[in-house]
């Protein structure tokens, strides 16, 4: 990018409803978003691709003291979607979740329309 960096744009109260982080999950995750808004990518195993949401999504991993947290997002050209944020207690992302983040995606797409 143009030392301009892309703005965060929180969907469906994802920052409201956030389960309380450890301080080095929130740096660890701020640090990973700031390389995402200058324009880098993040590659595994801090971030994998997340069709099953939507293309351009993504799920953050960080891991502190053998708990798993995510975070969902999507790269747009004029912003970084966080999508949603949660901690992860199985193997497999939560069906829940991700049909969240269908949902909100769906809205904000709509509404951008």
């Amino acid at each position: 990018m143009s030392g301009a960096s892309k703005p965060l744009r929180w969907l469906g109260g994802a920052r409201v409803r956030t389960p309380p982080l450890p301080v080095n999950v929130r740096r660890t995750m701020g640090a990973a978003l700031r390389v995402l808004q200058n324009g880098g990518h993040l590659e595994m195993p801090v971030s994998r691709p997340m069709p099953s949401v939507g293309r351009r999504c993504h799920e953050l991993r960080v891991a502190e003291l053998g708990v798993q947290w995510r975070l969902i997002y999507r790269t747009d050209k004029d912003a970084i979607l966080v999508i949603d944020v949660f901690r992860k207690t199985t193997q497999k992302t939560p069906r829940q979740a991700v049909e969240r983040c269908i949902k909100r995606l769906g809205s904000y797409d709509e509404d951008r329309g």
